[in-house]
């Protein structure tokens, strides 16, 4: 058996553990695929698709949006959860969405949420407005509040599905008012807020992207805004805080995730790649344009503890609420 110089097997073993290094400086060698869970035309393909976009340009290959809607989200999802973890099959994931689905779901859903999946970056979030339809007589969140308390039942409310942060948002205000109303639930904010506007049903916390323009021609009263402090888009509107309630956040996150086990350094890069997109001035005007606010660039491990917050929090509504997927 021939004795290999002791430099030659020195030389190899350092080329060797070279290797995995000049592979993944090579990433990506090929088209990569961002999975949006949801059919085109929403909120998540909408940012998902000036995501991939802008990567492009930033990775030099092609990044292609990939709808799989269904389920709740859930069927995208769970692709991307059992796809190979090699930078190329990745999440555009609405992260408050796939949150409360998460604990909706429980012992149903094919993959874990946190196990077989890992946050990238946080792109930004989409808030939400309680608006009802002008033959309320609330002009205020406070007169709202005594309305529905006064008239049990009498207050019907529309919602684009059982985990929609709209949903969540509503039943925060049931609980903490302690007012009686009916839940009305539609398949997506379009046909909820036709019948919003038309009377058929008469309150609801949409995003603000989706009633805005109703708002701006008069067709429905905004009353409140359920982010922490006041946005521009609705700039006279006031907070849930500002009309006499503590800690009402509710927003609609997104974020982009990768399948667990992908390769730190591919998730370096895609995290600096976003988040250089999230700071470009154009970029953020684009993502505005569309109703949606950036958020200051965050490690992976703040995206990761920032999913956990929102599992955490959901949950407990969930829980205190008692409600169902199937409602």
């Amino acid at each position: 058996m021939p004795v290999i110089p002791r430099r030659a097997l020195c030389a190899a073993l350092v080329t060797a553990a070279l290797l995995p290094t000049a592979a993944l400086a090579a990433w990506p060698e090929q088209p990569v695929k961002l999975v949006v869970p949801y059919p085109p035309g929403g909120a998540t393909d909408v940012i998902g698709r000036i995501v991939a976009q802008r990567l492009s340009t930033a990775l030099g290959q092609q990044v292609v949006v990939d709808n799989r809607g269904g389920a709740g989200g859930n069927i995208g999802a769970d692709l991307v959860a059992k796809a190979k973890p090699d930078g190329y099959t990745l999440l555009m994931a609405a992260m408050t969405s796939h949150s409360t689905m998460a604990r909706l779901e429980r012992g149903k859903l094919a993959y874990d949420l946190q196990k077989d999946l890992v946050p990238v970056q946080v792109v930004g979030y989409v808030p939400l407005v309680f608006v009802v339809h002008p033959s309320v007589p609330a002009t205020s969140f406070q007169q709202l509040v005594s309305f529905a308390k006064a008239n049990p039942k009498k207050l019907t409310y529309a919602s684009s599905g059982a985990g929609a942060p709209q949903r969540m948002a509503v039943e925060m205000f049931r609980v903490q008012s302690g007012a009686d109303m009916i839940h009305v639930p539609y398949k997506g904010s379009g046909p909820a807020m036709t019948d919003l506007v038309g009377g058929q049903v008469l309150m609801a916390a949409e995003t603000v992207p989706a009633a805005l323009q109703q708002v701006r021609a008069g067709k429905l009263r905004a009353l409140a805004v359920t982010t922490p402090q006041r946005i521009s888009m609705l700039p006279d509107v006031p907070t849930v805080n500002e009309s006499g309630w503590k800690d009402f956040d509710v927003v609609s996150t997104f974020g982009v995730m990768a399948p667990t086990g992908t390769p730190a350094d591919v998730l370096a890069r895609l995290n600096a790649e976003i988040g250089k997109i999230m700071q470009d001035p154009a970029a953020k005007e684009q993502f505005l344009q569309q109703g949606v606010y950036t958020l200051a660039p965050q490690t992976p491990a703040d995206a990761a503890a920032r999913l956990r917050a929102e599992m955490a929090k959901w949950a407990k509504v969930i829980d205190e609420t008692g409600v169902k997927a199937d409602e």
